[in-house]
């Protein structure tokens, strides 16, 4: 998959070394936002990363993505948790290394991500889950137009500790004419992504 300098393909057993490079020398730039084991330590072993990626993706459930700039390894995007039968979905995840950081790579491919699962892998709904204090994650789902569906208390083990999470999301019928046409031909409403101001507030006391 293909949109200007910007390239999405699938991982590979070759690509350890240079992903797991990316990773250790952008610790600070990415840590904030990975996800971690509850008691586990973490690994930068992308070899056994890989495999397990692969793995999922020869038992359909994942599709595990390189993102290029150039023909160059720029982060990684992974279609994780893909449900089939009568849910059709799944959700993304991604990073991208600081010295790519806003040359629209992520949301470039995202999109074509997004394309891909509505047509070739049979797709139906796509979710991402994004930290509030995330706010490059943010833009790119504002940009793309993926519909607010609410905040998720503590759902994800981030840097850490358990963290909240804005739940954004498309259904294939959002995008007849497909994700990236409809933001390069900017066609994404005005409005599309926004988190509603009291997103973040407690329930109130009954």
């Amino acid at each position: 998959m293909q949109h200007g300098p910007v390239g999405l393909r699938l991982i590979r057993a070759r690509d350890a070394r240079t992903v797991q490079r990316e990773l250790l020398s952008n610790r600070a730039w990415l840590q904030p936002w990975e996800a971690t084991v509850p008691g586990g330590i973490a690994t930068f072993d992308m070899r056994v990363s890989i495999r397990r990626l692969l793995q999922q993706h020869r038992d359909g459930i994942g599709y595990p993505f390189v993102m290029e700039y150039d023909g160059e390894i720029a982060g990684q995007l992974n279609i994780w948790g893909v449900a089939r039968g009568s849910l059709c979905s799944a959700t993304i995840g991604y990073w991208v290394s600081e010295r790519f950081a806003g040359r629209g790579i992520t949301p470039t491919a995202v999109a074509l991500a997004t394309d891909a699962s509505f047509g070739r892998f049979g797709l139906h709904r796509m979710e991402i889950c994004i930290r509030p204090e995330n706010r490059a994650s943010l833009r790119v789902v504002q940009k793309l137009g993926f519909r607010y569906e609410g905040l998720r208390r503590r759902y994800i083990h981030i840097d850490g500790d358990w963290r909240d999470h804005h739940a954004f999301a498309l259904v294939k019928e959002d995008v007849p004419e497909g994700v990236l046409a409809r933001w390069v031909r900017g066609r994404v409403p005005s409005d599309a992504g926004a988190v509603p101001p009291d997103a973040g507030a407690l329930p109130a006391d009954d």
